[in-house]
């Protein structure tokens, strides 16, 4: 503890000696002290320690700057405020309700300090993405020059938030709700140790005081903390990214704790929205219960594939082929056939019509001549209208004497 509070006493004496133009890349410095985000942690779950106003001051002043990564690194302790001040019920807790409830009013104005709408846009399908071309939907109904017609749609999922200077039991979940969506925005950006604390904080939430808390290794005594849906479907979000990230064991144990108090309380949205998360999770920790999963997009090549299903005359003449069991004649083919020679009776051609090719025949027979072996070999273009005629006997080819197999080749073009 005391090495704890003299890597924070450390950091608040650093920061207070920078200038505007070093506060720039201090979020670099930030990320190589490896100890302090763990000594911030213990100052802010222990209420009593005389750190955690200065520190909670100091978290909101970075959060005030305008670099995206000191932000972050203030937004990174969120889950852990949240847990602290809920437990207490804002009692003996005035420094982190006042980091709260400023990190809030800074979140709903813009720069210009307007009220700000928190929306996005439906992407239109007669714009080219990642996902589609438009050129290749080809439904004759959802023609480009028809896609183009139809607006961009903006969805509002956050609306006008008024400025607030103190918690109310009616105000209170409302911030919380805000300032829980804003993590779930960026918790991409969030550490390992962000995503434990918003588990650790999602079960002791839901568990405090009842039965369930029994089966916890903390055992700590806590009150019943009050819970709206709306914050319990806010912390099914950030689990649901945690179990996806590193965090397999933790994240599950959240889940059934927020699924376990969404029933004691019939909340309809948690229950619908956790139950489905559940029925989705695979078997067993994806990649590792140390790993990470990405998702793997496939990205739309610039050049149009031809289905396998497309109809064309090649398709059509093979399909025939097929039916006639017969080869095909649309490729370049070989074929060996090996005959006996004086075996094979006289065929009619007029009965063994195939249909028309074109081909080469390549003979090649070797046997004993006249004391002495002799081989010799024959190639004659030879069109596939009838049956060939060295298949009608032996009389075409007088060169051969001996009952020595013929080796014939089929070439076709």
């Amino acid at each position: 503890m005391a090495t704890d509070r003299g890597i924070v006493e450390d950091w608040l004496s650093e920061f207070k000696a920078l200038s505007e133009t070093q506060l720039s890349g201090y979020g670099g410095v930030l990320d190589q002290k490896n100890t302090l985000v763990p000594a911030l942690y213990s100052v802010i779950q222990d209420p009593d320690s005389e750190l955690l106003e200065p520190v909670c001051h100091q978290l909101f002043e970075l959060y005030r700057s305008s670099e995206d990564c000191l932000r972050r690194f203030t937004l990174q302790f969120l889950p852990e405020l949240l847990w602290v001040y809920l437990r207490r019920d804002g009692h003996s807790s005035g420094c982190i309700e006042a980091l709260l409830l400023g990190i809030y009013n800074l979140e709903i104005v813009d720069k210009d300090g307007n009220s700000k709408l928190l929306s996005f846009l439906i992407p239109s399908l007669s714009k080219p993405s990642i996902y589609h071309e438009p050129s290749s939907l080809g439904s004759m109904a959802l023609t480009e020059g028809a896609l183009c017609q139809h607006d961009l749609i903006r969805v509002i999922y956050s609306g006008l938030h008024p400025q607030r200077e103190t918690f109310t039991a009616q105000n209170r979940f409302e911030v919380l709700c805000f300032l829980m969506l804003c993590y779930n925005s960026l918790v991409v950006y969030m550490p390992r140790s962000s995503h434990r604390a918003v588990c650790r904080m999602s079960s002791r939430l839901c568990v405090s005081g009842f039965p369930r808390q029994q089966l916890k290794a903390w055992t700590a005594p806590c009150m019943r903390v009050l819970l709206e849906p709306q914050f319990m479907v806010q912390m099914l979000a950030a689990v649901y990214h945690a179990i996806y990230n590193g965090e397999w064991d933790a994240g599950r144990e959240a889940l059934d704790d927020i699924l376990y108090r969404a029933q004691l309380e019939l909340f309809s949205e948690p229950l619908l929205l956790g139950n489905a998360m559940k029925s989705s999770l695979p078997g067993s920790a994806p990649d590792g219960s140390q790993g990470r999963k990405v998702l793997q997009v496939e990205v739309t090549p610039s050049i149009r594939r031809i289905s396998r299903c497309t109809i064309t005359a090649a398709s059509i003449r093979r399909l025939r082929w097929k039916r006639e069991d017969c080869f095909d004649f649309s490729s370049d083919a070989e074929f060996s056939l090996t005959i006996l020679p004086g075996r094979h009776a006289p065929q009619d051609p007029a009965a063994n019509h195939k249909p028309g090719g074109r081909g080469s025949l390549t003979v090649t027979h070797e046997g004993r001549q006249g004391g002495g072996d002799r081989s010799w070999r024959r190639a004659f273009p030879l069109r596939i209208t009838q049956w060939p005629r060295f298949l009608q006997g032996t009389s075409a080819f007088p060169e051969c004497t001996s009952p020595k197999p013929l080796r014939v080749m089929l070439t076709l073009v």
